[in-house]
């Protein structure tokens, strides 16, 4: 009886024994069915796109038995989140254990992984939407999702945008991808924008055939060229509706980084901003000057002035002298006749250098002959040199001195015009060529707006800061003009080397797209192109720019009194001399008749 109890019990454990050896062998069969086509689901997300480093988020799951098939570096973050700013690859695939894992609170990973695909792994109580609406409120939108139950071991789950529902379900062995570029075709979503309005970055204006306001630019151009791409439609005005009021550089970038619109079209410069994380790639390189008016030509008047170089004057006055004191010397080859006063006015030395006759004597000797032969040659030079200087500057006045250093732009008769906001920048940046150009020297425009319309107008009563990106504009209008106004001074630069960069929404999810879109039409010259139009684009929109408040000053070709009226003056106080020391000389003679002529020999002595 024992015995058979004991036989009963020992076929009861044999039985469970077995069981559970069964059910073992099963279990272990399925997890390495499922890790096989966990596998195969890696390998394809690779073939559609290679990545190069493995995020694992999460507790310990099924997609921890990748670790030991792994050929690339893999980082576990079990925590759900890093503490460090990690240095991920761009082509990084991320693996959840859960629709909760990943809880990632580092700003920079996060941007970093924006864009990166997301496999998911899913428990059973979990719908597929409801992950991809999470991930899509953090404008994360590469997720797929792999759900195991009884009936099929392995369902893929993707989300999708811009569609409804917003996920769709794929099989393993499907041919179709498994993550696509969303962003590609965005199926009329909206791009929120907002544009500055500065010529000739952006333009706004009717169209006839739609009725409806668009814009032009090399700017606007861009953004409208980018939603034609991913087929978006442009969002234009939605913060400012006012039409009459123009948005300002400042408030678009503060839209951007609080998230109120996508991408700004307008410019920001790496002087002005020093977080990068808003800013696009840099977009265009530029410098950043003065822009001068042209030294306006010399009147007539003072022409007469110019011709006569100091130092020329004084080498006429030493010839002049030793000619005097050589014709003294040569007429009589004796020093007896030399006096201050036959040598600062001798006769014949001052007629023959002006070019005029004076009296030769009967027989001259050799040497009078040479000094006469060289005085007549001095002024052959000096007339004709002068008589040169003469006609040619009456032909064309020489224009004024140059501004070639900040020092000169101090001491020019013209101010050098800037906005509150760019002297603010110059300053904080410690440049030192501002604090060259004296404080009196530089007037301080409050409202930009109002800087912008002033130097637009070409006032050339001031001197203006200005990139050389707005300078190609003011160029172009210049030359409709007889003469240009301008000219643009790279000796006077404040920075060479300036990038422009488009303002954009820290986490816009098709940034990348962007970027890429953006270096493209720079690459095929599309931007260029589109800066080298600006001018007709503006003359076909009705504006006027290329008029301006002050033309060139107009120079009369012909010669009034005014012009030669110090000359004239010159000319009556010379005769007036003239008339003093003839009087003075009769006067000098008279007396001399009237003495005796014992005290004429003693005066002469």
């Amino acid at each position: 009886m024992t015995s058979g109890w004991l036989i009963l019990i020992l076929f009861c454990l044999g039985q469970g024994t077995r069981a559970q050896v069964s059910s073992l062998s099963i279990h272990q069969v399925d997890e390495v069915d499922l890790e096989q086509k966990l596998l195969r689901l890696l390998l394809r997300v690779r073939a559609e796109e290679n990545f190069d480093t493995l995020v694992i988020y999460g507790e310990e799951c099924v997609l921890y038995s990748m670790l030991r098939h792994s050929l690339i570096p893999t980082v576990l973050v079990s925590a759900g989140s890093t503490k460090f700013d990690w240095n991920f690859s761009s082509s990084t695939l991320i693996l959840s254990c859960g629709s909760n894992a990943e809880r990632e609170v580092n700003y920079r990973t996060s941007m970093k992984l924006q864009t990166a695909r997301r496999l998911i792994y899913l428990e059973e109580d979990i719908e597929p939407e409801t992950v991809c609406g999470n991930y899509s409120a953090r404008e994360q939108h590469n997720i797929a999702m792999m759900k195991t139950n009884v009936d099929h071991p392995v369902t893929i789950y993707t989300c999708r945008c811009f569609q409804d529902p917003n996920y769709e379900e794929r099989d393993l062995w499907e041919d179709r991808p498994i993550f696509i570029e969303h962003f590609r075709d965005m199926r009329g979503g909206i791009i929120r924008t907002e544009a500055d309005q500065q010529i000739p970055r952006s333009m706004a204006y009717w169209d006839a055939k739609s009725g409806e306001e668009k814009m032009i630019g090399y700017v606007a151009n861009l953004m409208n060229t980018y939603a034609q791409k991913v087929n978006a439609t442009i969002d234009f005005y939605h913060l400012t509706r006012d039409r009459e009021q123009q948005a300002l550089y400042t408030n678009i970038t503060r839209w951007v980084k609080e998230d109120r619109i996508d991408i700004g079209t307008t410019l920001s410069t790496s002087l002005q901003e020093s977080d990068l994380d808003d800013l696009t790639y840099p977009f265009l390189l530029t410098s950043y000057c003065l822009m001068v008016p042209i030294p306006a030509r010399l009147p007539y008047s003072q022409i007469y002035a110019v011709i006569v170089d100091p130092l020329v004057l004084c080498i006429i006055f030493v010839l002049f002298y030793l000619l005097s004191a050589l014709l003294i010397y040569s007429q009589r080859m004796s020093w007896q006749g030399l006096t201050l006063a036959n040598v600062l006015l001798n006769d014949k030395c001052l007629r023959g250098l002006l070019g005029q006759s004076f009296p030769f004597p009967r027989d001259p000797s050799r040497n009078l002959k040479l000094v006469f032969f060289i005085l007549c040659f001095a002024s052959l030079i000096i007339t004709t040199m002068y008589e040169s200087y003469l006609q040619s500057y009456l032909t064309l006045p020489p224009p004024e001195p140059s501004i070639r250093t900040f020092q000169d732009v101090g001491n020019s008769r013209h101010k050098v015009a800037i906005s509150r906001l760019e002297l603010n920048v110059l300053i904080a940046k410690n440049n030192s060529d501002i604090g060259q150009i004296r404080r009196d020297r530089i007037w301080v425009v409050e409202d930009s707006l109002e800087f912008v319309r002033l130097r637009n107008s070409l006032n050339d009563s001031y001197i203006y800061t200005v990139t050389y990106d707005r300078w190609s504009c003011y160029q172009e209008r210049q030359r409709i003009l007889s003469q240009p106004i301008f000219y643009y001074s790279l000796d006077l630069c404040f920075n060479r080397f300036l990038y422009f960069q488009i303002p954009v929404r820290r986490h816009l999810p098709h940034r990348h797209l962007f970027e890429e879109h953006m270096q493209r039409q720079q690459e095929f010259g599309l931007v260029q192109f589109w800066k080298s139009q600006s001018f007709l684009d503006m003359v076909r929109l009705g504006m006027k720019p290329m008029s301006a408040s002050s033309q060139p000053p107009y120079i009369d070709p012909a010669i009034v009194m005014d012009d030669i009226s110090w000359i004239l003056k010159l000319f009556v106080a010379a005769m007036g001399v003239s008339c003093c020391c003839f009087i003075l000389e009769l006067c000098v003679g008279g007396v001399r008749r009237r003495m005796p002529p014992s005290a004429t020999y003693l005066a002469t002595i």
